[in-house]
């Protein structure tokens, strides 16, 4: 049942935030102590919204669809595909492109009294770096 509780609380955190951008609701759904295991954000739930402002900011239409989810005690597995337009500053520096977004990732949330409380990410980062213009293709 805890399982289930929790992929509830992360299909919740994904609509509210990835899909309507609602960075006022985190404080629902996340620990202030969040343990971020990506070097691209700062530590915390403050360091995940600074993070997703500038991400928002970059690609204000970006929408995180879920493709699969599965959960396991504290922990829940969550593989999404993004996509959007890079039409803004702040996504790690990279000038606005115009270009179309569109690369899977693999999430993985471990909570705590039915808040997020740690996290680990697998993106596709060379799609997407080569789509911000950050790589060349291949």
């Amino acid at each position: 049942m805890v399982a289930e509780n929790n992929k509830t609380v992360v299909q919740e955190f994904f609509e509210e935030v990835f899909q309507k951008h609602d960075l006022n609701a985190v404080s629902r759904y996340m620990h202030e102590d969040y343990i971020q295991h990506n070097q691209d954000v700062d530590q915390g739930m403050k360091g995940f919204i600074a993070f997703h402002e500038r991400y928002f900011a970059a690609i204000p239409d970006a929408y995180a669809t879920i493709n699969r989810m599965a959960a396991e005690d504290d922990i829940v597995f969550v593989y999404y595909t993004i996509t959007g337009t890079h039409t803004g500053e702040g996504f790690l520096d990279y000038k606005p492109t115009g270009n179309k977004i569109h690369f899977d990732v693999v999430d993985i949330y471990r909570l705590r009294d039915g808040k997020l409380c740690e996290h680990w990410d697998v993106a596709d980062t060379r799609a997407l770096f080569t789509q911000v213009g950050g790589l060349k293709e291949i």
